[in-house]
């Protein structure tokens, strides 16, 4: 499903994976992939690509075997018509399974096709898509998200990871895998959606609590800080502090220490080539082994790693 202002990738992507996988699987098995557009012709990508669709959803009457809709900059805003809503519904019950490219959830969420079920999205969308839909169970670091016959995925390129796994679901891992050769990428990231995002989001009220918080655990970095230390520096009980500052981040004191240091660390992973260790101490884990722990508890991912994909001198030199 491509509405005008879907984003090119959400579309480009998944087409190509089920193209690369039908040079493996003998004809009569292969994917025949048809895309149906808001209307008949073609549709407009956010970014002035057009793609020619095969029909415009109310011509389109056939259960599919897999119903993806892709999304696009302007789906979060979108309110679908009520003849499309229903025509997805349907469709979605029909199929053997459905799922959503990026925000293209939000589609689905409009169709109540989301209640109780667990899902994901792009990590800039996942608190509006929570707060638009309270019966979903949003797992916004996930990469990809199967809920029984329901998948969904992050944002843009993560539309191949979802239909990678789509593929390994029907022909096994040993095609994924080639297909993923193929097109030069991994069969399985490591790591969710949080090692590309902001980590802390932090409301633009200063004077908050968390706003303070932030402030001196950022100014005391290399401290090892502790709640008291905190609460006292903010002016606030420690009994109250953990109270209160739980109920506004969402998460505990020493969860969201961990959080800032991290934020600094990968400031200078991706900014520096100082060791490993020199990094650690700055950002206050006191050792390699202990910010290796928490950046593999928070970001799937590693120190080392991290460096590897976004050091941006190693960008630069590539470009």
């Amino acid at each position: 499903m491509v509405l005008d202002g879907v984003q090119a990738l959400d579309v480009a992507g998944p087409l190509d994976v089920f193209a690369e996988a039908n040079h493996f699987l003998p004809e009569a098995q292969r994917y025949a992939v048809t895309l149906v557009g808001g209307r008949p012709d073609s549709v407009a990508c956010s970014s002035g690509i057009e793609f020619k669709v095969h029909c415009g959803y109310l011509d389109h009457h056939a259960d599919s075997d897999t119903l993806l809709v892709a999304g696009g900059p302007r789906f979060p805003d979108y309110r679908p018509e009520p003849a499309l809503v229903d025509w997805l519904r349907l469709r979605a019950r029909g199929a053997r399974r459905y799922g959503a490219v990026c925000n293209g959830v939000f589609l689905l969420g409009h169709a109540g096709l989301l209640g109780g079920r667990e899902i994901t999205t792009h990590w800039d969308h996942a608190q509006r898509l929570s707060d638009q839909f309270p019966g979903a169970n949003v797992r916004p670091d996930k990469i990809f998200v199967r809920d029984g016959n329901l998948f969904t995925c992050g944002g843009v390129a993560a539309g191949i990871d979802l239909c990678l796994a789509l593929i390994a679901e029907d022909w096994g891992h040993e095609l994924a895998m080639k297909v993923a050769k193929r097109l030069i990428v991994y069969i399985r990231r490591d790591g969710g959606q949080s090692q590309y995002s902001p980590y802390l989001a932090v409301g633009p009220d200063q004077d908050s609590l968390v706003a303070r918080v932030l402030r001196h655990v950022t100014d005391h970095i290399v401290d090892a800080l502790t709640i008291e230390e905190i609460a006292d520096a903010v002016g606030v009980s420690r009994r109250t502090f953990s109270r209160a500052f739980a109920r506004h981040a969402q998460v505990t004191p020493s969860v969201f220490v961990d959080q800032v240091r991290i934020d600094v660390a990968r400031k200078l992973l991706e900014e520096t080539d100082v060791p490993l260790k020199t990094v650690a101490f700055r950002c206050g884990f006191g050792s390699a082994a202990r910010m290796r722990m928490i950046f593999s508890r928070q970001l799937g991912t590693t120190p080392r790693l991290y460096r590897e994909r976004f050091r941006a001198g190693d960008l630069g030199r590539a470009a």
